[in-house]
């Protein structure tokens, strides 16, 4: 009996734990990709420890290319409980890579010839503009303000906005990461409120107080990895479309709630806690194709000059890609000759911001030694009159037809503008979120732009004053085409060289062109079909 009993007993033993299973190994996304497309290291690994942050921890990998180059890397935590790490790449050349690091051990893929778009770069043969990599295509900046489309709730609605604006031949998109104020205050927009569509709350990190536009209590050693999820599906649908996503890391500093760091100091010189956000960011978003980084927006209002570079310097130390920065700002751009700053952003609004500023906005950065694209970010939005900010402007000062006249002067300056449309009806966003519809005549006025310029190499033509009389700007490939706009319609004349020249006239309200008869060359006057603004296109024969 006793032998039984103790037979009993050990079978009422529980048998000791089995050690935890191993989390599955590290993989890739993809054994064959496109070149410019991004492949994914996804990594397991077992849930943090109480007291263990998985975001400070290091996640360093390397990529091998086919030509023996090696890449370094960051990975990025995107758990919550620090369950997964990923680490992306966007592989440049065809042929095959190696990927070692966290875990991964004999990894490899081959990125295969593609006629994708790869970065935008600034032009080196001619530096005022852009050109696309891989295609060698030029790129025209045509640019719309959303700032807050991660805060449209509804992904659709967001994949539809996008949709919308390059179907109207929008190319880049601002849209800020970190941003919050209260409902219709801020932004001087009163239809545009708190809803079960949209939210004036973007957290790049967990929040105590979430509810709260000016005390969030923002926890920012972590971040919330189902946002920076959202913006990852936001950016590769605007990739699918060919539209450049700004990423704008703070919307604005100076408004309370906004900056968790120096708490709009402009004289905060930065800390590891700031630059861990923006390194993550670089991490995580770096390896798409189509990002640019904006430092923050409105930089003269809560940081200084020191702070702005050393923020951009650790930008481009983190990109791998090495992707456009630059900074929106006012009205003048202390950054040409920062080695982080590719391009150059001011804020000026209506006619102050037209030809004659970005042209001399031209002339100051070539008297720097840098020439450089010149962008005027913001200009004032459509049917937009924020009381005392709006410089006494009422309608239709800055209706849709006045934006886009500006944003032609802009583009005869040889620079590039971005706009936004009115926001001043329930359910559109407009500026704001780039929430709109079919029924908004700004889009369709400003894709007739980009048929107009892109209908010859604009990328070749400056900006040549002298050569047309009343009032008419010339953009000029000398010897070849001559551009000319005449902002009040009536006559002008253009002083061509000798020999055949065709001339075109072109309706920017229609996106109609007109055959003109040929022109043996000298003077010539162009008289404008009517009074309203006319553009003529002058090509050799």
């Amino acid at each position: 009996m006793n032998a039984i009993l103790c037979l009993a007993a050990a079978a009422l033993v529980a048998p000791p734990p089995a050690p935890p299973a191993a989390p599955p190994p590290a993989g890739l996304s993809a054994q064959t990709v496109e070149v410019y497309d991004l492949v994914e290291l996804t990594v397991p690994r077992p849930p943090a420890v109480p007291g263990e942050n998985p975001f400070d921890a290091p996640l360093p990998v390397q990529v091998v290319g086919p030509d023996g180059a090696v890449t370094p890397i960051t990975g990025f935590c995107d758990a919550a409980d620090g369950s997964v790490s990923r680490a992306r790449f966007m592989p440049a050349k065809p042929g095959k890579y190696a990927v070692t690091g966290l875990g991964a051990r004999g990894l490899t893929f081959t990125a295969t010839p593609s006629k994708r778009k790869g970065p935008v770069r600034v032009d080196k043969d001619h530096p005022h503009h852009f050109v696309w990599e891989g295609t060698g295509e030029h790129y025209f900046l045509n640019g719309m303000t959303t700032y807050w489309l991660l805060g449209v709730q509804d992904e659709k609605k967001i994949f539809d906005a996008i949709d919308r604006l390059a179907k109207n031949k929008f190319n880049r998109l601002r849209v800020a990461l970190n941003a919050r104020t209260a409902s219709g205050e801020r932004w001087f927009e009163p239809q545009v409120k708190n809803s079960d569509v949209f939210q004036f709350r973007i957290n790049p990190w967990p929040a105590r107080n979430p509810d709260s536009p000016s005390d969030p209590q923002l926890d920012t050693s972590r971040f919330d990895v189902a946002l920076w999820q959202k913006m990852d599906r936001l950016v590769k649908h605007a990739r699918d479309k060919d539209v450049v996503v700004s990423v704008v890391f703070h919307l604005d500093g100076a408004d309370k709630g906004v900056d968790p760091f120096g708490k709009g100091d402009k004289k905060w010189p930065g800390s590891e806690a700031e630059w861990k956000y923006y390194r993550y960011a670089v991490a995580r978003l770096s390896a798409y194709s189509n990002v640019m980084w904006d430092v923050t927006n409105e930089w003269h209002l809560f940081r200084d000059e020191a702070w702005t570079n050393k923020a951009g310097e650790v930008i481009k130390t983190a990109d791998p890609v090495k992707h456009l920065t630059s900074v929106h700002g006012k009205d003048v751009f202390p950054f040409y000759v920062s080695p982080w700053a590719d391009f150059a952003m001011y804020q000026v609004w209506d006619e102050g911001g037209a030809y004659r500023f970005l042209r001399n906005a031209r002339e100051l950065a070539k008297k720097a030694g840098r020439p450089m694209p010149q962008v005027n970010e913001e200009y004032g939005y459509e049917d937009h009159y924020p009381g005392k900010w709006g410089g006494g402007r009422t309608r239709p000062a800055r209706s849709a037809d006045n934006r886009r006249r500006l944003a032609w002067e802009m583009s005869m300056a040889g620079a590039y503008q971005t706009t936004g449309e009115r926001a001043d009806e329930p359910g559109q966003g407009g500026w704001i979120n780039g929430l709109g519809n079919d029924k908004m005549v700004m889009p369709p006025l400003y894709a007739k732009m980009v048929d107009f310029f892109t209908a010859f190499d604009w990328w070749r033509c400056d900006p040549a004053d002298g050569v047309a009389d009343g009032g008419a700007l010339v953009l000029a490939d000398p010897g070849q085409v001559y551009a000319v706009y005449l902002p009040k319609g009536g006559a002008a004349t253009v002083k061509l060289p000798a020999g055949g020249w065709e001339a075109k006239w072109y309706n920017p309200r229609t996106g109609e062109w007109k055959p003109a008869a040929e022109i043996p060359g000298g003077d010539w006057k162009a008289a404008a079909p009517d009074a309203d603004d006319w553009a003529v296109l002058v090509t050799k024969l």
